[in-house]
Protein backbone atom coordinates (compact mmCIF):
# COMPACT_ATOMS: atom_id res chain seq x y z
CA UNK A 1 0.00 0.00 0.00
CA UNK A 2 1.31 3.29 -1.15
CA UNK A 3 1.77 5.51 1.72
CA UNK A 4 0.91 9.61 1.47
CA UNK A 5 3.78 11.84 2.53
CA UNK A 6 2.52 15.19 3.54
CA UNK A 7 4.61 18.42 4.65
CA UNK A 8 3.01 20.95 6.98
CA UNK A 9 3.36 25.11 5.79
CA UNK A 10 6.69 25.94 6.33
CA UNK A 11 8.56 29.23 6.34
CA UNK A 12 11.65 27.92 5.16
CA UNK A 13 11.08 27.80 1.34
CA UNK A 14 10.49 31.46 1.06
CA UNK A 15 13.72 32.07 2.94
CA UNK A 16 15.68 29.62 0.91
CA UNK A 17 14.56 31.80 -2.46
CA UNK A 18 14.14 34.94 -0.90
CA UNK A 19 17.65 36.47 -1.32
CA UNK A 20 17.44 35.35 -5.08
CA UNK A 21 14.64 37.19 -5.31
CA UNK A 22 15.88 40.09 -3.84
CA UNK A 23 19.20 39.87 -6.13
CA UNK A 24 16.64 39.73 -8.92
CA UNK A 25 14.67 42.83 -7.59
CA UNK A 26 17.58 44.90 -7.15
CA UNK A 27 19.73 44.04 -9.89
CA UNK A 28 16.90 43.31 -12.72
CA UNK A 29 13.80 44.55 -11.87
CA UNK A 30 14.53 47.90 -10.64
CA UNK A 31 17.01 48.92 -13.39
CA UNK A 32 14.85 47.71 -16.34
CA UNK A 33 11.79 49.80 -15.06
CA UNK A 34 14.20 52.78 -14.18
CA UNK A 35 15.35 52.47 -18.01
CA UNK A 36 11.68 51.86 -19.30
CA UNK A 37 10.59 54.94 -17.03
CA UNK A 38 13.75 57.20 -18.50
CA UNK A 39 13.15 55.90 -22.17
CA UNK A 40 9.96 58.25 -22.51
CA UNK A 41 11.90 61.42 -20.60
CA UNK A 42 13.58 64.02 -22.23
CA UNK A 43 16.51 65.11 -19.53
CA UNK A 44 18.72 67.70 -19.38
CA UNK A 45 23.15 66.46 -19.35
CA UNK A 46 22.60 66.50 -15.86
CA UNK A 47 19.42 65.12 -15.11
CA UNK A 48 17.83 68.16 -13.49
CA UNK A 49 15.17 68.92 -15.43
CA UNK A 50 13.00 66.34 -17.53
CA UNK A 51 10.18 66.49 -20.17
CA UNK A 52 7.94 63.45 -20.91
CA UNK A 53 7.79 62.82 -24.29
CA UNK A 54 6.59 59.93 -24.90
CA UNK A 55 7.74 57.59 -27.62
CA UNK A 56 9.58 60.62 -29.33
CA UNK A 57 12.39 58.80 -28.52
CA UNK A 58 12.10 55.50 -30.37
CA UNK A 59 11.10 57.63 -33.01
CA UNK A 60 14.25 59.23 -33.41
CA UNK A 61 15.64 56.04 -33.52
CA UNK A 62 13.79 54.21 -35.81
CA UNK A 63 14.29 57.39 -38.23
CA UNK A 64 18.45 57.55 -37.43
CA UNK A 65 20.54 55.99 -40.13
CA UNK A 66 23.48 55.54 -38.20
CA UNK A 67 21.18 53.26 -35.34
CA UNK A 68 20.03 51.19 -38.11
CA UNK A 69 23.27 50.81 -39.50
CA UNK A 70 24.22 49.82 -35.78
CA UNK A 71 21.80 47.23 -36.04
CA UNK A 72 23.11 45.17 -38.81
CA UNK A 73 26.54 45.96 -37.46
CA UNK A 74 25.16 44.27 -34.44
CA UNK A 75 23.60 41.52 -36.23
CA UNK A 76 26.91 40.88 -38.06
CA UNK A 77 29.25 40.91 -35.04
CA UNK A 78 26.76 38.39 -32.93
CA UNK A 79 26.35 35.77 -35.49
CA UNK A 80 29.80 35.61 -36.18
CA UNK A 81 30.84 35.43 -32.95
CA UNK A 82 28.77 32.76 -31.92
CA UNK A 83 29.35 30.87 -35.14
CA UNK A 84 32.83 30.71 -34.66
CA UNK A 85 33.18 30.33 -30.85
CA UNK A 86 31.03 27.33 -30.81
CA UNK A 87 32.08 25.53 -34.14
CA UNK A 88 35.59 25.90 -32.68
CA UNK A 89 34.74 24.83 -29.11
CA UNK A 90 33.23 21.94 -30.69
CA UNK A 91 36.17 20.76 -32.69
CA UNK A 92 38.29 21.03 -30.20
CA UNK A 93 35.99 19.35 -27.84
CA UNK A 94 36.06 16.14 -30.67
CA UNK A 95 39.62 15.89 -30.74
CA UNK A 96 40.13 16.05 -26.93
CA UNK A 97 37.91 13.44 -26.93
CA UNK A 98 39.95 10.96 -28.97
CA UNK A 99 43.36 12.03 -27.16
CA UNK A 100 43.93 9.18 -24.40
CA UNK A 101 47.44 10.51 -22.81
CA UNK A 102 47.63 13.66 -21.68
CA UNK A 103 43.96 14.87 -21.82
CA UNK A 104 43.33 16.07 -18.43
CA UNK A 105 46.72 18.67 -19.57
CA UNK A 106 45.08 19.78 -23.32
CA UNK A 107 41.25 20.49 -20.94
CA UNK A 108 43.25 22.18 -18.64
CA UNK A 109 45.15 24.64 -21.31
CA UNK A 110 41.92 25.35 -23.18
CA UNK A 111 40.00 26.20 -20.29
CA UNK A 112 42.17 28.84 -19.35
CA UNK A 113 40.35 31.71 -21.58
CA UNK A 114 37.36 31.34 -19.45
CA UNK A 115 39.34 32.47 -16.53
CA UNK A 116 40.44 35.91 -18.07
CA UNK A 117 38.14 38.90 -17.70
CA UNK A 118 37.06 40.38 -21.29
CA UNK A 119 39.00 43.97 -20.79
CA UNK A 120 42.17 41.93 -19.89
CA UNK A 121 41.24 39.96 -23.12
CA UNK A 122 40.79 42.69 -25.16
CA UNK A 123 43.95 43.84 -23.85
CA UNK A 124 45.93 40.87 -24.49
CA UNK A 125 44.51 41.25 -28.50
CA UNK A 126 45.16 45.35 -28.48
CA UNK A 127 49.03 44.38 -27.76
CA UNK A 128 49.31 41.26 -30.17
CA UNK A 129 47.98 43.57 -32.99
CA UNK A 130 48.96 46.82 -32.09
CA UNK A 131 50.61 48.24 -35.33
CA UNK A 132 53.97 49.83 -33.70
CA UNK A 133 54.94 46.81 -31.32
CA UNK A 134 52.31 43.48 -31.72
CA UNK A 135 53.77 40.80 -32.89
CA UNK A 136 51.26 39.59 -35.42
CA UNK A 137 51.31 42.81 -36.81
CA UNK A 138 55.04 42.71 -37.30
CA UNK A 139 54.01 38.95 -38.66
CA UNK A 140 51.77 40.17 -41.51
CA UNK A 141 53.99 43.36 -42.33
CA UNK A 142 56.41 40.13 -43.46
CA UNK A 143 54.32 39.27 -45.70
CA UNK A 144 53.72 42.43 -47.44
CA UNK A 145 50.13 43.05 -45.54
CA UNK A 146 50.56 46.40 -43.39
CA UNK A 147 48.11 45.97 -40.35
CA UNK A 148 46.40 49.08 -39.15
CA UNK A 149 43.27 48.34 -37.03
CA UNK A 150 43.33 51.85 -35.96
CA UNK A 151 42.63 53.29 -39.43
CA UNK A 152 40.80 50.28 -41.15
CA UNK A 153 37.31 49.41 -39.61
CA UNK A 154 37.06 45.91 -41.89
CA UNK A 155 40.85 45.28 -39.71
CA UNK A 156 38.91 46.51 -36.29
CA UNK A 157 36.17 44.47 -36.78
CA UNK A 158 38.05 41.32 -37.56
CA UNK A 159 39.85 41.91 -34.50
CA UNK A 160 37.53 42.29 -32.14
CA UNK A 161 35.48 38.85 -33.17
CA UNK A 162 38.84 37.31 -32.59
CA UNK A 163 38.84 38.85 -29.43
CA UNK A 164 35.31 38.17 -28.30
CA UNK A 165 34.95 34.73 -29.97
CA UNK A 166 38.77 33.77 -28.44
CA UNK A 167 37.36 34.46 -24.87
CA UNK A 168 34.00 32.58 -25.83
CA UNK A 169 35.58 29.20 -26.36
CA UNK A 170 36.40 28.08 -23.16
CA UNK A 171 32.73 28.20 -21.90
CA UNK A 172 31.74 26.50 -25.13
CA UNK A 173 34.59 23.74 -24.75
CA UNK A 174 33.39 23.17 -21.43
CA UNK A 175 29.77 22.13 -22.17
CA UNK A 176 30.78 20.31 -25.35
CA UNK A 177 33.29 18.05 -23.29
CA UNK A 178 30.86 17.17 -21.04
CA UNK A 179 27.52 16.59 -23.37
CA UNK A 180 30.11 14.42 -25.59
CA UNK A 181 31.46 12.41 -22.66
CA UNK A 182 27.78 11.59 -21.21
CA UNK A 183 27.09 9.67 -24.35
CA UNK A 184 27.48 5.40 -23.85
CA UNK A 185 30.74 4.44 -25.21
CA UNK A 186 28.37 1.49 -26.32
CA UNK A 187 27.02 3.35 -29.23
CA UNK A 188 29.92 4.47 -30.90
CA UNK A 189 32.14 1.30 -30.60
CA UNK A 190 29.03 0.16 -32.16
CA UNK A 191 28.94 2.39 -34.80
CA UNK A 192 32.85 1.77 -35.28
CA UNK A 193 32.34 -2.15 -35.70
CA UNK A 194 29.35 -1.45 -38.27
CA UNK A 195 32.25 0.58 -39.82
CA UNK A 196 31.82 4.02 -39.97
CA UNK A 197 34.39 6.05 -39.91
CA UNK A 198 35.06 9.01 -37.01
CA UNK A 199 33.23 11.51 -39.30
CA UNK A 200 30.31 9.88 -40.21
CA UNK A 201 30.08 8.68 -36.16
CA UNK A 202 30.45 12.05 -35.36
CA UNK A 203 27.46 13.55 -37.45
CA UNK A 204 25.13 10.71 -37.27
CA UNK A 205 25.84 9.74 -33.66
CA UNK A 206 27.59 12.25 -31.13
CA UNK A 207 25.95 15.55 -33.03
CA UNK A 208 22.58 14.50 -32.95
CA UNK A 209 22.40 13.37 -29.42
CA UNK A 210 24.39 16.25 -27.97
CA UNK A 211 21.60 18.83 -29.74
CA UNK A 212 20.04 20.09 -25.93
CA UNK A 213 23.23 21.71 -25.24
CA UNK A 214 23.93 23.17 -28.83
CA UNK A 215 20.73 24.60 -28.89
CA UNK A 216 21.60 25.78 -25.10
CA UNK A 217 24.92 27.37 -26.14
CA UNK A 218 23.38 28.90 -29.25
CA UNK A 219 20.85 31.05 -26.69
CA UNK A 220 23.98 31.67 -24.51
CA UNK A 221 26.72 32.86 -27.34
CA UNK A 222 24.12 35.35 -28.94
CA UNK A 223 23.14 36.89 -25.78
CA UNK A 224 26.86 37.17 -24.85
CA UNK A 225 27.84 39.09 -28.25
CA UNK A 226 25.28 41.16 -27.16
CA UNK A 227 26.02 42.15 -24.29
CA UNK A 228 29.43 40.84 -22.79
CA UNK A 229 31.27 41.87 -25.66
CA UNK A 230 31.08 45.40 -24.52
CA UNK A 231 34.59 45.42 -22.53
CA UNK A 232 36.29 43.70 -25.13
CA UNK A 233 35.17 46.21 -27.83
CA UNK A 234 35.88 49.14 -25.20
CA UNK A 235 39.52 48.07 -24.70
CA UNK A 236 40.20 47.37 -28.46
CA UNK A 237 38.88 50.27 -30.30
CA UNK A 238 36.04 52.14 -28.49
CA UNK A 239 33.92 52.06 -31.45
CA UNK A 240 35.80 53.35 -33.51
CA UNK A 241 37.18 53.92 -36.38
CA UNK A 242 34.74 55.96 -38.02
CA UNK A 243 31.74 54.06 -35.38
CA UNK A 244 32.82 50.82 -37.17
CA UNK A 245 32.89 48.38 -33.96
CA UNK A 246 30.15 50.56 -32.35
CA UNK A 247 27.49 47.62 -31.78
CA UNK A 248 24.23 48.21 -29.40
CA UNK A 249 25.59 47.55 -26.16
CA UNK A 250 28.82 49.79 -26.68
CA UNK A 251 26.44 52.93 -28.26
CA UNK A 252 23.88 52.72 -25.13
CA UNK A 253 27.36 53.45 -23.51
CA UNK A 254 28.39 56.41 -25.74
CA UNK A 255 25.27 58.10 -25.93
CA UNK A 256 24.58 58.19 -22.38
CA UNK A 257 27.62 58.39 -20.64
CA UNK A 258 30.15 60.65 -23.47
CA UNK A 259 26.73 61.57 -25.35
CA UNK A 260 25.14 62.69 -21.73
CA UNK A 261 21.59 61.98 -24.01
CA UNK A 262 19.88 60.20 -21.01
CA UNK A 263 16.33 59.59 -22.37
CA UNK A 264 18.18 58.09 -26.04
CA UNK A 265 20.30 55.63 -24.08
CA UNK A 266 17.51 54.56 -21.85
CA UNK A 267 15.39 53.75 -24.98
CA UNK A 268 18.16 52.03 -26.85
CA UNK A 269 18.70 49.60 -23.69
CA UNK A 270 14.96 49.30 -23.65
CA UNK A 271 14.99 48.08 -27.86
CA UNK A 272 17.96 45.93 -27.05
CA UNK A 273 16.58 44.61 -23.41
CA UNK A 274 13.11 43.50 -26.08
CA UNK A 275 15.52 42.69 -29.31
CA UNK A 276 16.89 40.07 -26.93
CA UNK A 277 13.84 38.55 -25.87
CA UNK A 278 12.18 37.74 -28.73
CA UNK A 279 15.26 36.35 -30.11
CA UNK A 280 15.28 33.95 -27.10
CA UNK A 281 11.76 33.26 -28.06
CA UNK A 282 11.95 32.65 -31.40
CA UNK A 283 15.26 30.14 -30.86
CA UNK A 284 12.86 28.42 -27.70
CA UNK A 285 10.15 28.49 -30.53
CA UNK A 286 11.30 27.93 -33.68
CA UNK A 287 15.02 26.34 -33.33
CA UNK A 288 14.00 23.85 -30.24
CA UNK A 289 11.68 21.83 -32.40
CA UNK A 290 14.63 20.36 -34.09
CA UNK A 291 16.12 19.81 -31.20
CA UNK A 292 16.49 15.73 -29.77
CA UNK A 293 15.89 14.97 -26.61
Amino acid sequence: MLKRVHFGPSILPFLLVAPQIAVTLVFFIWPASQALYQSFLLEDAFGLSSEFVWFENFTYLINDDIYLDTFKRTAFFSFTVAFLAMSTALLLAAMVDRIIKGVYVYRTLLIWPYAVAPVVAGALWVFMFDPTLGIFAYALNTIGYDWNHKLNGGEAMTLVILASTWKQIAYNFLFFVAAIQSIPRSLIEASAIDGAGPFKRFWTIIFPLITPTTFFLLVVNIVYAFFDTFGVIHAITQGGPAKATEILVYKVFYDGFVGLDLGGSAAQSVILMAIVIVMTVIQFRYIERKVEY
